[in-house]
C-alpha cells in the first residue's frame, strides 16, 4: 500500500512560487514571516455572513443579479466544512500517493447544475485595474491558479463544476474626504475562464519534490532566496575581514616580539 502524503492548495503554490522554500517548509517546518491579513478576513467573514442568508433562502445574491450570473449560493451539508481552513475538501488519489485538497471560500450553483469556485479579496487602491494588475504581478496570477486548483478538486469529488470562477474584489476607498470609523468599499466581479489541465502534474511533481532527500534548486525571482543570499554574501565579506585583521595582528605582535 502505497504511502499518503496530503498536500494543501497552499503547498503546491508555494511548490509553484519557489521549490526550495517550500521543501524547507515541508521537510524542515522552517515557516517563512508573514502578516496577519486581519482586514481581509474581516471582509472573507463579512461576505461569509451576508451570502449564507441567500444560501439559507436559496435566491441570488443581488450581486449575481446584476451581474446576470444565472446561480444561487451552493446548498450542501459539508459546505461549512469545505469553507473551513482546519477540514477543508480533499480528495486521495491512492494510486498516486496523495491526498490534495484545502478550504475554498465559496460555492455557488448555476441553473445549468455546475458548480462555481469562487473567492473573496480585499485591497485599497486608489484605481482598481484588474487587468493591469494581473499584467504586472504574479500574485494576480495566483489568485486565478487557486480557483483552478479548487475547480480540480471538486471535480475529482465527482461534481460537475464550469471552466468559469470568480473573483469577488473588495476595494477600500482611499480618496474618502473624512474616516469617520467607517471604511467604503467598491465591489468588483472578476470573471476567470480557467483550465485545471496543469493541475495534476504539479500535485505529483510537488509530492516528489517534498518526499526527496535532495534540495531543489530555487526560482531565480524568489525574494526570500535572493535575500538569503545578499545576507551571506555580506556575512562572509565580514568574515573574511575579520580573518585578516586576526591575521594582521598576529603578525604585528610577532614582529613587536
Amino acid at each position: 500500500m502505497n504511502t499518503i502524503t496530503k498536500l494543501s492548495r497552499y503547498a503546491v503554490e508555494q511548490f509553484l512560487k519557489c521549490p526550495k522554500c517550500a521543501w524547507h517548509q515541508y521537510r524542515n517546518k522552517i515557516r517563512f514571516p508573514s502578516l496577519p491579513f486581519t482586514l481581509n478576513l474581516a471582509v472573507d467573514s463579512l461576505f461569509k455572513n451576508e451570502i449564507d442568508y441567500y444560501r439559507d433562502i436559496q435566491k441570488p445574491h443581488p450581486l449575481f443579479i446584476k451581474k446576470g450570473i444565472e446561480a444561487v449560493p451552493y446548498k450542501h451539508s459539508q459546505i461549512d466544512n469545505w469553507r473551513n481552513n482546519f477540514k477543508g475538501a480533499y480528495y486521495t488519489d491512492e494510486e498516486g500517493g496523495y491526498m490534495f485538497g484545502g478550504a475554498v471560500d465559496d460555492i455557488w450553483k448555476h441553473k445549468s447544475g455546475e458548480l462555481i469556485i469562487s473567492d473573496v479579496k480585499a485591497t485599497a487602491k486608489n484605481i482598481f485595474d484588474w487587468e493591469d494588475t494581473y499584467s504586472k504581478y504574479d500574485y494576480a496570477k495566483s489568485y486565478k491558479r487557486q480557483l483552478e486548483m479548487y475547480q480540480h478538486v471538486f471535480r475529482k469529488l465527482g461534481f460537475d463544476v464550469s471552466n468559469k470562477g470568480y473573483l469577488l474584489y473588495f476595494n477600500g476607498r482611499k480618496n474618502e474626504k473624512s474616516f469617520n470609523n467607517q471604511l467604503n468599499f467598491e465591489t468588483h466581479l472578476i470573471e476567470l475562464e480557467c483550465s485545471d489541465h496543469w493541475v495534476e502534474e504539479t500535485i505529483i511533481a510537488a509530492k516528489n519534490c517534498f518526499n526527496s532527500e535532495e534540495i531543489p534548486d530555487s526560482k531565480s525571482d524568489c525574494e526570500m532566496c535572493n535575500y538569503i543570499k545578499k545576507r551571506w554574501s555580506i556575512c562572509q565579506k565580514d568574515v573574511g575581514e575579520f580573518i585578516d585583521k586576526c591575521n594582521q595582528n598576529s603578525l604585528r605582535k610577532k614582529g613587536q616580539g
